[in-house]
C-alpha cells in the first residue's frame, strides 16, 4: 500500500510529509478536518458501508468547492488550488470600493436632517 501511495504521489508531484502522530499541534489542520468530519457523519446513522462512503465523497466535494475558509480569505480551497483565488479577491475588493464610493455619493447628496 505505501509503494502504491508513493507511486501515486510521485506521478502527480505531490511530497508525503509526515508529522508526530497523535500530536494535534502539528497535526493541526487534519485533525480539525478530521473533527468536522466526525461532526458531521454522526448526525446520521449509516447502516449501510456505501451510504458512509457517499456520505463521505459528499463531504469531501462540499468542503473543497463550495464552503468558504476564513483561513483562505473566504476562498474555498479548489480556488486557491487552481489560482482562481486573487481574481476573485481583486473582484470582491473593486465591488467593495464602488460600495463604498457610491455610499459616500448619497450621503452628500442627501438633504440635512431636521434636529428639533
Amino acid at each position: 500500500m505505501a509503494e502504491d501511495l508513493a507511486k501515486w504521489l510521485d506521478r502527480n508531484g505531490m511530497d508525503h510529509i509526515r508529522g508526530v502522530p497523535c500530536h494535534p499541534q502539528t497535526q493541526g489542520k487534519i485533525e480539525r478536518w478530521h473533527q468536522t468530519l466526525k461532526r458531521r457523519l454522526l448526525l446520521e446513522h449509516h447502516y449501510l458501508h456505501s451510504k458512509l462512503a457517499s456520505q463521505i465523497e459528499t463531504f469531501i466535494d462540499h468542503c473543497n468547492h463550495h464552503r468558504y475558509h476564513e483561513s483562505l480569505d473566504n476562498l474555498t480551497p479548489v480556488d486557491v488550488y487552481t489560482g482562481c483565488g486573487t481574481t476573485m479577491l481583486r473582484e470582491r475588493q473593486r465591488i467593495r470600493r464602488r460600495t463604498i464610493q457610491n455610499r459616500r455619493f448619497i450621503h452628500t447628496k442627501a438633504p440635512p436632517k431636521h434636529v428639533p
